[in-house]
Order: structure tokens, then C-alpha cells, then sequence
């Protein structure tokens, strides 16, 4: 019952011990929660990572974009990349490139050096490692078994991500020098996601038929029907409104420290609560939510008030440094509506009944339009905070809940689109000749 791949040959998840598919499941599981932590410190750690790099809000966030930039450049031909090549391949390629540039990022360089690095994980992150995230886990278990086995994943990611959070924060708190904290926390992430690469050359297995040689790297007839496909259009610029108000909440943790004075301990702690650990909760609240009222456009159209009423609050919140709890009880409520959304925020793809032969390319749509705001917002934000000092907070939320409005008013489009091309007798003859074809196709084999 060896754990080990090496020596097996091509093999398909009926070849493996339940153990080792599990295993698996933990190993991309970990390492997806992983292998982003040092692009995002930010997100938990944004006053000890910009004093330890000398640099500015605006330049923090330049990273970030930087790192948005090839990420939007890589999301599409990840796919295609993880259609060419054994999964074993990239996971360890993309760990083990990628430990070495959170290694040379641990030694604290310009930020003009840092912009490179953050560019070079872009493309080690996602062009070589995005593919696996998924595609491992559908490879290891049968199909009905895949939605399932997603949903641990993603408690296994907040899991991890909780979990290496605390080990930073307790970092962060035990070594007094800032710097030398920051550049403890990045080693220690590099080695982190090393020892995942190396795991990986010893459980990930060959799998049979994970390499399609006919896969094209784009189809402009493919990716012209799915964008006419209706709905797919509403979805994606909803997603990116998501996606925004999602990043926006990583605000909250200068917000605390900047306007309330509050402790940074405190600040990290609420951070990683707000980051990882409300998604052990949001994600499997929300998203049967979503699974009881059938329509989970409807559900992140409630979370989107809920964000709105939320930011509204940050607005209208005096800033007393008495109050500060009262406001970190208010970050995490912001948290757990902008994860609850951010985890089902690809689901309406599922509700227009795309064509399973482009599902892969409306993805690809959703992820460059969605992962957008990783382009710029980081960057307006911080220059925001550069030039306007604590009030800028108040311009942060204001746009927040611009995004969330822009939200709201394509989801209720995209609801339209659902009542108006799918209804109910329209979905059940696409069920119905679906599963004509199924049982062809199974026929045949």
C-alpha cells in the first residue's frame, strides 16, 4: 500500500490506495494555500513587511500589481500548459522554482528587484503551477466524487493557510528586529513550499490521459462563442466585482492600525482570522446557501449587501482607539461576506449551462476578467494612503461599495439572462439530450 509513485506507470484513480488519493487532496491542497502566502503578506502582515523593505504604500502594492500583471498574462495558457505536461512535472517545477525566488525575496532586495520577483512568480505560480490545482484532484477521484472533494480542499486551504499564519505571526512577535522577523517568515515559507516540491516528485503519479497533444494554446472560435454565450459576459464582470471587493478587505488590517491605533499583534491575529480562518466557515455556509436556494448568483448578491451595510459602518465609525474591537469584530464580519463570496463567486458559470467543450475557455475568461483588480487596486489604494493619510479609508470603502453596486446590477442582469434563455423547460431538454450523448459516448466505449 506504498504511498510512493515512482515505478507505478500510468495509472488512473482505481489504481490508487484511498490513502494515497487522499494524499494527494492534502498535497495541492497545502500547497495552493502555500505557494501564494508570500505575494500576499500583505494581506495580514502590511505594516512589518513595508517597514522591513523601507518602502512605501504605493509601493507595496506595486508588487502586488506586478505580480496581477503576469498572473493575467499566465491564467489563460495555464490551462493549455496543464493539457502538455505530466502533473508531477509542474507541481514540481512550479514549487521548487518558486521556493527559490521566495528565498532571494527573503533577502529583503530594492523594490525595483522585488517588482522582478513578484513578475517571475507570476509566471512560476500560475503559468506552471495553476494547472495542478484542480486538475490533480479531478485526476484521483471519480466524477461525482469531484465536488466533494474540492470542498475539503478548500477547508484544507484555509486549514493551511490559518495554521502557517499563526506560525508568522508568532514570528513576527518573537523576534523584535522587524527586519530580521520578516526575513525568519520568508525563509521559512521558501522551505515550506520546497519540501512540497519534493514531496511531490514522490506522490504525484503518471496519470493516464493527463497529456492532450491536440490541446490548442488558444481558439479564437471557441473564446467568441463563449463570451456570445448568454450570461458569461454578466458573470465575469460580476466575478471581477467580487474579486475587488475581496482584495479591498485587505485594507482592514492598515485600517485598524492607521485609524484605531490598535495593537499589532491584535491587527495580525484579526488578519489571519479574517484571511484564512473565517473561510473554514464562510466557504461551507455560503456555498450551501447556495446549494439550497439553487442559485448561487442570488447568494453573492446577498453577500454583496451584506459587504455594502459593512462598509457603510467603516464610513460611518468614529475613530476612537477604545473602539477597536468593536471594529476588528466588524472586519471579520467583512471578512466572512467577502470570502463567502469570493468562494462561490465562479459558480454562476455553472447556472448559464455552458457547453462542456468550452467550460475550459469561459474559465480562462472568468479568471483574466475576475483576477483583474490584482492589476491596479493594490497600487490606487496605497497611493490613496500615501497621499491622504487616514482619510483615505473612507475613499478606500467608498469605492468598495462602488464595485459592490456595479456587482448587484450584473448579477440581477445575469439572473434576467438565467430566467429569459434557461428557463426551466429550456435546462430540462439540455439535461435531457446531455444525457443522451453520455450514454452514447458510453455506448461506443
Amino acid at each position: 500500500m506504498s504511498l510512493l509513485a515512482k515505478g507505478k506507470g500510468e495509472v488512473t484513480y482505481k489504481d490508487l490506495t484511498s490513502l494515497h488519493k487522499w494524499a494527494l487532496v492534502v498535497l495541492i491542497s497545502m500547497g495552493s494555500s502555500i505557494i501564494y502566502a508570500p505575494m500576499y503578506l500583505k494581506n495580514v502582515f502590511y505594516d512589518p513587511l513595508m517597514q522591513a523593505l523601507g518602502c512605501s504604500n504605493a509601493d507595496l502594492g506595486l508588487m502586488v500589481s506586478a505580480y496581477g500583471i503576469a498572473a493575467m498574462i499566465c491564467y489563460l495558457p495555464s490551462g493549455i500548459v496543464a493539457d502538455k505536461f505530466r502533473m508531477r512535472t509542474l507541481a514540481v517545477g512550479g514549487f521548487l522554482a518558486t521556493a527559490v525566488l521566495v528565498g532571494v525575496y527573503a533577502m529583503l532586495p530594492s523594490v525595483q528587484i522585488c517588482l522582478v520577483l513578484f513578475v517571475l512568480m507570476g509566471v512560476t505560480s500560475i503559468l506552471v503551477w495553476w494547472g495542478t490545482r484542480f486538475k490533480v484532484i479531478r485526476l484521483c477521484c471519480e466524477e461525482d466524487e469531484y465536488a466533494s472533494k474540492i470542498g475539503i480542499s478548500y477547508s484544507i486551504y484555509g486549514v493551511t493557510g490559518l495554521v502557517i499564519g499563526l506560525i508568522n505571526a508568532g514570528i513576527i512577535a518573537a523576534i523584535s528586529n522587524v527586519v530580521a522577523g520578516v526575513q525568519v517568515m520568508l525563509v521559512f515559507l521558501a522551505v515550506m513550499i520546497a519540501v512540497l516540491g519534493v514531496a511531490s516528485i514522490f506522490l504525484i503519479p503518471d496519470f493516464k490521459g493527463e497529456i492532450n497533444k491536440d490541446a490548442k494554446l488558444f481558439s479564437v472560435k471557441e473564446a467568441l462563442e463563449a463570451i456570445k454565450h448568454p450570461g458569461v459576459i454578466w458573470a465575469c464582470v460580476a466575478y471581477f466585482c467580487v474579486y475587488a471587493v475581496y482584495q479591498g478587505a485587505t485594507y482592514t488590517t492598515p485600517y485598524l492600525t492607521q485609524c484605531f491605533d490598535a495593537d499589532g499583534n491584535l491587527v495580525n491575529v484579526v488578519g489571519l482570522i479574517r484571511t484564512y480562518g473565517i473561510g473554514l466557515v464562510a466557504g461551507p455556509v455560503v456555498g450551501w446557501l447556495a446549494t439550497k436556494l439553487k442559485s448561487p448568483s442570488k447568494v453573492i448578491l446577498g453577500a454583496f449587501i451584506l459587504s455594502m451595510a459593512v462598509l457603510v459602518g467603516f464610513i460611518l465609525f468614529p475613530h476612537d482607539p477604545g473602539s477597536s474591537l468593536v471594529a476588528a469584530v466588524l472586519v471579520v464580519v467583512f471578512g466572512f461576506t467577502t470570502y463567502g463570496a469570493f468562494s462561490i463567486g465562479s459558480s454562476p458559470l455553472s447556472e448559464i449551462k455552458i457547453p462542456m467543450r468550452i467550460f475550459g475557455t469561459a474559465a480562462g475568461l472568468l479568471s483574466v476578467i475576475g483576477f483583474l483588480p490584482d492589476v491596479f487596486i493594490h497600487t490606487w489604494y496605497g497611493g490613496l494612503i500615501d497621499a491622504q493619510g487616514i482619510a483615505a479609508y473612507n475613499s478606500i470603502f467608498g469605492f468598495e461599495i462602488m464595485f459592490g453596486v456595479i456587482g448587484c446590477i450584473c448579477l440581477v442582469m445575469l439572473l434576467r439572462s438565467i430566467k429569459k434563455h434557461f428557463g426551466t423547460e429550456t435546462v430540462n431538454a439540455a439535461e435531457e439530450a446531455e444525457a443522451q450523448q453520455i450514454a452514447g459516448g458510453e455506448a461506443t466505449v
